[in-house]
């Protein structure tokens, strides 16, 4: 199991735009009977541990050189501009205590409609949303596609093998992914028309926003 060492901080509020200056990503601790703790992690060995577990994996958290407790990387955040991770929430976890965790799928093989036929595999869900132990939790869940052999073919949330531990809080009849016949260029065309307005209009929006109201709201947090 992957170990992540972070020290508790005192600084909050706009100090902690000097802390990420320095490397240091902010955080909290939290948990069911447990008292919220600010600390400040190595930005670097936190990515690294990140790519390791996701959000559906534990780690042991040594906070101060103690004895590392279970935690669950909740939530990341990050800056609308630059994308860097601003902030972290552990999510500290009892062992004999059930959670609600979102699982990432994993896509495997190519569907035979899209191999035979052309045809484009749509995703509509990317997680499935169970409850189990701290200790059934998985990093993903795989889903094999190979069999979706005609167009406009379906897979549902209920045609999954769930791993053992794991009740599933995704409806049954969601679809999953499905393969839909390749677009036209004339559709290909009005989608890229429309895309292009948005990004317009996004881009006008941000334009109007100044960093340091965007990460004022993560510092206030703290």
């Amino acid at each position: 199991m992957p170990t992540l060492s972070v020290n508790s901080r005192s600084v909050t509020g706009t100090g902690l735009n000097k802390l990420r200056q320095q490397g240091i990503l902010p955080g909290v601790v939290y948990g069911h009977g447990v008292t919220p703790l600010n600390i400040g992690v190595d930005k670097i060995a936190f990515t690294k541990v990140y790519r390791q577990t996701g959000e559906s994996s534990l780690l042991d958290l040594v906070i101060n050189s103690g004895k590392p407790v279970k935690v669950l990387i909740q939530e990341v955040q990050y800056h609308p501009r630059t994308e860097q991770p601003v902030h972290v929430d552990f999510h500290q976890v009892r062992m004999d205590e059930r959670l609600t965790a979102e699982i990432p799928l994993k896509f495997i093989g190519e569907p035979k409609a899209v191999k035979e036929l052309g045809g484009v595999l749509l995703k509509n869900l990317d997680h499935l949303k169970v409850e189990c132990l701290p200790s059934d939790l998985v990093h993903e869940i795989e889903v094999d596609v190979t069999e979706l052999a005609v167009l406009e073919q379906s897979l549902h949330v209920k045609d999954i093998s769930l791993p053992p531990g794991l009740k599933l809080l995704t409806a049954l009849d969601d679809i999953v992914t499905t393969v839909v016949a390749p677009r036209t260029e004339a559709e290909l065309e009005q989608i890229k028309s429309e895309v292009k307005e948005d990004v317009s209009q996004v881009e006008k929006v941000e334009a109007e926003k100044e960093t340091s109201e965007e990460i004022s709201t993560v510092d206030k947090k703290q």
